[in-house]
């Protein structure tokens, strides 16, 4: 790197750290560096030639790498990589996990208490898009939970088995289905049907069939997801004796109206009837059951909100998805950034489609990727949404913004 290279780093770096309203000292201590190198790089006096120290200032600023030396890095968040690197693990434990334990499994040595703990939490970190901590951690669970399982009878068995349910719904299918693994996603819902055939539970058979639907959707098949979703809401009619039955009816509605938005094959207008029609009850169910956490889900007028501006924005209705969205508050959703960081995303693929919204478009998308980075940086949607944007007109600033995200999500600059 020569002297004229050093100093237009130098003023690129001055000029993006003055951008944010930071100071040199601020700025050293999230890239952990000293204030006198920085200040010294800034003037040009100093050769920033290492790419870690380039990517550690340019993620301390919220840039792409090439803002400040014009060739970008490959994307480095290890949070992510931390969740595909736990796949190998957590597929073997789904590959050799059986209903059928082997003869010399030792008891169970985890109380069921601190089991039923444990799936809480799974279900926490999945809420909270900590998909490394969630992905690292659910291959001992599940190991633990049908050890547990085939160690207990009665009644003990049966809590332990729904406990087993739990572990798999959400916090293992959804995990694997938005880090993009749907056959592995298959493979719990499998396993955890396998375990609710033996609760003989009409309504745990029902959440058994939402939780297929949300596979059957991944793996590109609407026209089945919404099959299963019908079949599942037919059989729960019957009963719907506690709230969480209505919670669960009011989630197969919105599945429903979900997998609507992707089947191609349906005429248009009659599309939209019948997803409206599902909205609405599942807007009724909401009123009555107010915000619930029932099956470690997220289901209530806020969730219906959310949905509500999803379905427009995969419709193509973009200004009716803005308009939808200023009803919504999905901060009431303090436990699930997961969901909150869905509706800032969902926000800006519409925003994006309005001329002159492209800005609000790019602030949605940073919104969400604070609120749950994991989730956003694993969204395709997003990176559709992301490409778009690049091709954009937009002001200096935001380009700059969009660039630093395309390269947190691993899009060229």
């Amino acid at each position: 790197m020569d002297e004229e290279q050093a100093r237009k780093i130098g003023e690129r770096l001055r000029s993006a750290r003055r951008q944010r309203g930071m100071s040199l000292r601020k700025l050293a201590e999230r890239a952990d560096v000293s204030v006198s190198y920085l200040s010294m790089v800034e003037n040009g006096h100093r050769h920033l030639d290492r790419s870690s120290l380039i990517t550690a200032l340019a993620e301390a600023l919220h840039i792409a790498p090439s803002e400040l030396n014009g060739q970008p890095f490959a994307p480095s968040d290890p949070n992510a990589s931390a969740a595909h690197e736990a796949i190998p693990a957590l597929r073997l434990a789904l590959m050799g996990i059986t209903m059928a334990a082997p003869p010399d499994r030792r008891p169970p040595q985890v109380p069921a208490t601190v089991l039923a703990e444990l799936v809480a939490q799974a279900n926490r970190l999945y809420h909270a898009a900590e998909y490394g901590t969630l992905a690292a951690d659910l291959p001992s669970l599940l190991a633990s939970l049908h050890a547990a399982v085939e160690a207990a009878d009665g009644a003990a068995r049966l809590e332990l088995l729904r406990l087993l349910a739990d572990a798999y719904h959400p916090a293992c299918t959804l995990l694997l289905k938005n880090l993009g693994y749907t056959d592995l996603a298959f493979i719990a819902v499998t396993r955890a049907a396998e375990a609710i055939t033996e609760l003989e539970d009409p309504v745990y058979s029902a959440l058994s069939g939402f939780f297929h639907t949300h596979v059957l959707m991944s793996a590109g098949s609407p026209t089945q997801a919404l099959a299963q979703a019908t079949a599942a809401a037919n059989a729960l009619q019957g009963h719907l004796h506690s709230p969480d039955a209505h919670a669960l009816l009011g989630e197969l509605h919105l599945i429903s109206a979900t997998s609507l938005t992707q089947d191609r094959h349906r005429a248009g207008n009659a599309r939209k009837e019948e997803i409206r029609g599902h909205l609405a009850e599942a807007a009724d169910l909401a009123e009555r059951t107010g915000e619930t956490r029932a099956w470690h889900l997220n289901f209530g007028p806020a969730n219906v909100g959310i949905h509500r501006v999803s379905l427009n924005t995969d419709l193509g209705l973009h200004g009716e998805a803005v308009t939808a969205g200023r009803a919504v508050h999905p901060e009431v959703l303090e436990d699930a950034p997961g969901r909150q960081a869905a509706y800032h995303a969902d926000l800006a693929r519409s925003l994006a489609h309005l001329r002159g919204r492209e800005a609000d478009a790019v602030s949605s998308l940073l919104t969400a990727e604070q609120i749950a980075p994991q989730r956003i940086r694993a969204s395709a949607p997003v990176r559709t949404t992301v490409e778009y944007l690049t091709d954009r007109p937009l002001p200096a600033y935001v380009a700059r913004d969009l660039r630093g995200l395309a390269h947190r999500i691993g899009l060229p600059n």
